[in-house]
C-alpha cells in the first residue's frame, strides 16, 4: 500500500519521466497537482493528457528564485496551500571529469541541487498545516559511479541537504525524505543494447532496470501518512544495486 495522498500536491520536472509518472499517481490518487517544468512542449502534452482533471501547468525554471516565486503564489492562489512537494528537475549529464567542462558543472549543480533547495525554501512559505517534500536523489549520488562526477556530485549534495532540512523542520510539521533511484526507463528510451545499461543490469541484484512507476510508488508512499513518522530517510529504488556487494557472474 502507498497510503492516500490528497491535497495540493506541487512537482517540479513533472513533464516527462519520473516526474510525470507521480503526476499521474498523485491524479488518480485524488491530489491537486501543480507542474513546474521548463520544458514548455512537455507541459502542454501533459495537460492534453491530463485534460479535465485538477492539474495546474505552469512554465519555470527552477533556478530563478523569483520565477519559482510567482509560479508557487500563482499555485497557491489557484489550488490552495501545498501539501506536498516532488523535486524531479534535474538535468542528466554522463562524462569523466576531464571531459566536463565548468560551465556544464555549475548548470548541473544549479538546477539539480540549488534548483532543488530553492523550491523547497520557497514551498515552505507557503505551506498547508502539514507539508511532505520527497527529493530525487539518484544511486549516482550515493556511490561514484564513472563518468558521473558532476550528476553524482549533485545529487549527493541532494542526500545531506533533504537530511538536513529534515533535522531542522521536522519539529514545525515538515517531513523530507528522498528517493535515490536506479537505472529508470532505460529499456523504454530504447537503450537496452547500451553498454553503460548492460554494466548497471550486470550489477544489479533484480538483473533489470525499473520503470518510473517504480519510482512514482516509492514517491507516493512518503508523501502519505502511511510514512508520517519518516523523516531524513533516503529510499533506494535501483534493485539492489546500492547494497550491493561481489555478484555471482552472469
Amino acid at each position: 500500500m502507498t497510503g492516500t495522498v490528497d491535497g495540493h500536491v506541487v512537482v517540479t520536472g513533472g513533464a516527462a519521466g519520473i516526474g510525470a509518472a507521480t503526476v499521474a499517481a498523485l491524479l488518480d490518487e485524488g491530489a491537486a497537482v501543480t507542474v513546474l517544468d521548463a520544458d514548455g512542449n512537455g507541459l502542454a502534452a501533459l495537460e492534453d493528457r491530463h485534460e479535465g482533471e485538477d492539474l495546474l501547468a505552469l512554465s519555470c525554471d527552477v533556478s530563478d528564485e523569483d520565477e519559482v516565486a510567482d509560479c508557487l503564489d500563482q499555485a497557491a492562489d489557484t489550488l490552495g496551500p501545498i501539501t506536498g512537494l516532488v523535486c524531479a528537475a534535474a538535468i542528466p549529464a554522463r562524462a569523466t571529469a576531464e571531459k566536463t567542462s565548468v560551465e556544464l558543472f555549475r548548470q548541473i549543480i544549479d538546477i539539480n541541487l540549488t534548483g532543488t533547495f530553492i523550491v523547497c525554501r520557497a514551498v515552505l512559505d507557503r505551506m498547508g498545516e502539514d507539508l511532505a517534500i520527497v527529493t530525487l536523489a539518484a544511486a549516482s549520488g550515493l556511490r561514484a559511479n564513472h563518468g558521473h562526477v558532476a550528476y553524482g556530485a549533485s545529487k549527493a549534495g541532494v542526500v545531506l541537504m533533504t537530511q538536513v532540512l529534515a533535522n531542522e523542520w521536522g519539529a514545525s510539521g515538515v517531513r523530507v525524505n528522498a528517493v535515490a533511484p536506479g537505472i529508470i526507463g532505460a529499456a523504454d528510451a530504447g537503450h537496452s543494447d547500451n553498454d553503460e545499461y548492460r554494466r548497471w543490469l550486470a550489477r544489479t541484484p533484480m538483473r533489470r532496470g525499473g520503470t518510473p512507476d517504480d519510482v512514482a510508488g516509492a514517491i507516493l508512499f512518503l508523501l502519505s501518512d502511511e510514512a508520517g513518522y519518516i523523516n531524513g530517510h533516503v529510499l533506494s529504488v535501483d534493485g539492489g544495486f546500492a547494497s550491493a556487494g561481489l555478484l555471482q557472474d552472469l
